[in-house]
């Protein structure tokens, strides 16, 4: 019998100068792939070459984390930006992790976009398709990860790249496979076993688990958490056993490709 296997991923790279955010170096003992911050939303320079160090010594898959340029709200506060200019924000920051990772000896596996800029492709498929040409037009072999079963994934689809299909630990879902507003009751699990709960779940069922509403299917490729989150490190620890004592795989995703 074939084996489950998974991704656990974390966004990290995201303290800037003396601020530190998230606990990246214990996070990256654990997690198989880092998203790493681009300076827009977080992250600066120094961080970025010192996270992509970090995650290559061990082994760790490395993304590119590219995020609307919104360091005060990190990243998480809706902007409408013409889709050139959001062509030219997504190649920007891959630029930059690209050249960073080159530095250190290193490559960019992957690319997942960040917060609100992912939140609004998981519902406009053109807004998502513009951000994903762009990266590929200077990367054709990069996997872009996606939230799983929306728009994102349609996109992906329809320019037949590699892709991988994520699902969160730390956030609860809507009917529709986005994401709760952050916003309301409930919607971040701070909970480490109940994380690992639903976690093994949706990985053993091959869907998204709703609040409310029916199971999605859906590949699952990857498990993100948010390396931001005060419990993330618990959660990351606690996610791993529970998919290890279930004789899931912990390994970096490949990649699909949609025919």
């Amino acid at each position: 019998m074939t084996k489950l296997t998974v991704d656990l991923n974390a966004d990290m790279g995201e303290s800037f100068g003396p601020w530190v955010m998230g606990q990246d170096e214990a996070l990256l003992k654990v997690v198989t792939s880092a998203n790493i911050a681009c300076g827009f939303h977080a992250g600066d320079p120094d961080v970025m070459a010192t996270t992509i160090a970090t995650a290559h010594k061990n082994g760790v898959g490395i993304g590119c984390h590219p995020g609307f340029p919104d360091l005060q709200g990190f990243g998480r506060r809706n902007m409408k930006l013409a889709l050139p200019s959001l062509r030219n924000l997504v190649q920007y920051q891959l630029g930059a992790s690209l050249a960073m990772a080159r530095a250190q000896g290193a490559q960019v596996r992957h690319l997942k976009l960040h917060g609100a800029l992912a939140n609004m492709c998981s519902a406009d498929e053109a807004m998502a398709t513009a951000c994903y040409e762009a990266a590929l037009e200077i990367a054709p072999d990069i996997i872009v990860m996606v939230l799983a079963a929306t728009a994102q994934q349609k996109a992906v689809e329809k320019l037949g790249c590699l892709w991988a299909g994520e699902i969160f630990a730390d956030r609860a879902y809507n009917a529709d496979a986005t994401l709760v507003d952050r916003s309301l009751p409930g919607a971040v699990i701070h909970d480490p076993d109940h994380a690992a709960e639903r976690i093994l779940e949706m990985v053993q069922a091959g869907a998204i688990l709703p609040e409310t509403g029916d199971p999605i299917p859906a590949a699952v490729d990857t498990i993100c958490l948010h390396g931001d989150g005060e419990t993330a490190l618990q959660i990351a620890r606690s996610v791993r056993a529970k998919l290890e004592s279930a004789g899931v795989v912990l390994q970096p995703f490949q990649g699909q490709r949609s025919c």
